[in-house]
């Protein structure tokens, strides 16, 4: 009688290779996304299906609460932000008020700034508000009325030498600078003590070249940053 010939295994051994070529595939796909700047929920909600998909639980292929750093200035992410929002309303402010010629507005990660000239505000070399500044600044202290936030006020100054008897270095101009627009803020227009920080900054921070007259010229200047509040700590 011929002998019965053995059947063939059920799960050839090329299946179980495929399997492992898959399943790397797919943990390789799914590095390359999380290092993409995505939505944390979408991913999330991805993750929790691929893992439900291999048999495993609810956390996901990676579990963490963490949402990253602040989207960069200018990402898809960075719209809508309070940081975006915000400069918004201060934009439209400023054009509805028609201060464009007298200060500038740029985004930062720590806030809105709204940049004043030496000239709108003080003459070279003193710290004295001069009378055509208090308009401009009423208007400033009308929008910042209109925030909760915090506010920053920095002194900055070139970086030539002082000149007068009554001040010794930049940093002692520049927080007087400083200072004397936040007294105005809060003496004058009434707005809260608490809500201010004055900082002098002298020369160390300056935004243009010290080599040129109007590089000098537009390094001397005073900022008002409306600071983003801080929502996991919850400070404003």
């Amino acid at each position: 009688m011929a002998r019965k010939k053995k059947s063939e295994p059920l799960e050839s051994a090329w299946i179980l290779t495929y399997s492992d070529m898959v399943t790397n595939l797919l943990c390789f796909f799914v590095l390359l996304y999380s290092f993409a700047s995505i939505d944390a929920a979408k991913f999330k909600s991805v993750s929790m299906s691929m893992s439900r998909a291999f048999g495993g639980g609810e956390n996901g292929v990676f579990d963490s609460s963490d949402n990253g750093s602040m989207p960069m200035e200018g990402s898809p992410e960075y719209a809508g932000t309070e940081n975006e929002k915000m400069y918004k309303q201060v934009l439209k402010y400023m054009q509805d008020n028609n201060m464009e010629a007298k200060v500038q507005i740029r985004q930062e990660s720590r806030g809105v700034v709204i940049e004043l000239k030496e000239n709108v505000l003080f003459e070279s070399g003193r710290a004295d508000l001069i009378p055509e500044s208090i308009p401009i600044l009423k208007k400033v202290a009308e929008l910042l009325n209109k925030f909760p936030n915090d506010v920053v006020v920095e002194g900055h100054t070139d970086n030539l030498p002082i000149s007068s008897g009554y001040y010794q270095s930049n940093w002692e101009l520049s927080t007087d600078r400083a200072v004397k627009v936040v007294r105005h803020f809060t003496d004058t227009e009434k707005l809260e003590g608490k809500r201010f920080t004055a900082v002098g900054c002298g020369e160390y921070k300056p935004i243009d070249t010290n080599d040129t007259n109007e590089g000098r010229k537009n390094n001397r200047r005073v900022n008002i940053l409306i600071v983003t509040p801080d929502k996991e700590s919850g400070n404003k």
